[in-house]
């Protein structure tokens, strides 16, 4: 959901290494402020290509236990040879291995499945990774042409196909409105209706870019489709249902001393990690280590384009 580029800039999020010329936004900051305890437990709700996750095992040590999750199957094989690794095959230089545990599903599982105060550490890395952006099969970019599907969990029934060619106009506009904040999207709902059936990346992009032509420069620094296939893509996967499960759920299940790391992609995440963090330190059950959201340095930004619509923001269990 902000990487800077011209197809999402508001979502690029998790992973790690280098396959898909992917690089983990603000890994330093994320791991220093989740502050690895040895032997602790630790959660890493979006593993991705395991970038983070990697980092956090190195600092656990044998005796620590890392639960890794993802809805994405692939992204979790992938990650797999990078830091799932068993105690008599330790990787290459390391001696001294957590138990690492992978699971496909959301962090909303996660979150009702978790006995309380049993946590160390949890840490998301909000969005969609490079290995699915490149991936023109997933339908989640519209630089190159794919079916509409977009869901992160293969399992799920709800593609972006049917959301597109099934919604009636109004509830097409409002999910176009509120979820990638396009002030267009009644002028974009309804060309998409007149164009129906939609069955592709490209001919979507097409219908959009005939709508919604860009009329000044703050239009024209992107493309005219990026917010509505960001909106389509959170609303097919729940995305900011799964972040509220999250936030609401680190108080309860993080130990006493335990911290909770969000890294968002843009305002409608960050407001949800946000008001959550505040609620909770008002409550007294947590304490902000972020009264304003992190972002990345000009080098960093620089380096890796992903990274300059990045916010981090932290909490520790009281």
């Amino acid at each position: 959901m902000g990487e800077g580029s011209t197809d999402t800039p508001q979502g690029v999020g998790h992973g790690g290494g280098r396959e898909a010329s992917h690089v983990s936004v603000l890994l330093k900051e994320a791991i220093d402020f989740l502050n690895v305890r040895r032997g602790g437990i630790y959660i890493d709700a979006t593993v991705g290509l395991g970038g983070h996750s990697y980092e956090i095992a190195k600092r656990l040590g044998a005796p620590g236990h890392l639960i890794g999750l993802d809805k994405d199957p692939a992204a979790l094989e992938r990650a797999k040879s990078k830091i799932v690794v068993s105690r008599s095959s330790l990787v290459v230089g390391q001696t001294d291995w957590p138990m690492v545990e992978l699971r496909h599903g959301s962090f909303a599982d996660l979150a009702n499945d978790q006995r309380p105060a049993t946590i160390d550490g949890l840490l998301a890395d909000i969005g969609v990774s490079s290995l699915q952006l490149s991936d023109a099969a997933r339908g989640f970019s519209f630089q190159a042409d794919g079916p509409l599907d977009m869901r992160m969990d293969p399992r799920s029934e709800r593609t972006a196909e049917q959301v597109v060619n099934h919604l009636d106009e109004r509830e097409l506009a409002d999910v176009i409105y509120e979820f990638g904040e396009e002030r267009r999207s009644r002028r974009i709902a309804r060309a998409i209706v007149r164009s129906r059936p939609i069955r592709s990346t490209a001919h979507l992009a097409d219908v959009i870019s005939a709508a919604a032509r860009p009329m000044n420069s703050e239009q024209r620094r992107i493309h005219p489709a990026t917010r509505t296939f960001q909106a389509l893509r959170i609303f097919v996967n729940r995305e900011l249902d799964d972040l509220r499960a999250l936030v609401d759920a680190a108080p309860r299940i993080l130990k006493p001393g335990g911290r909770v790391v969000v890294i968002s992609f843009h305002s409608l995440e960050d407001r949800i990690v946000k008001d959550a963090f505040r609620e909770a330190a008002q409550q007294g059950s947590m304490r902000l280590l972020t009264k304003k959201p992190l972002t990345a340095t000009e080098e960093e930004s620089d380096r890796n384009p992903r990274a300059r619509s990045a916010k981090l923001r932290a909490a520790e269990k009281v």
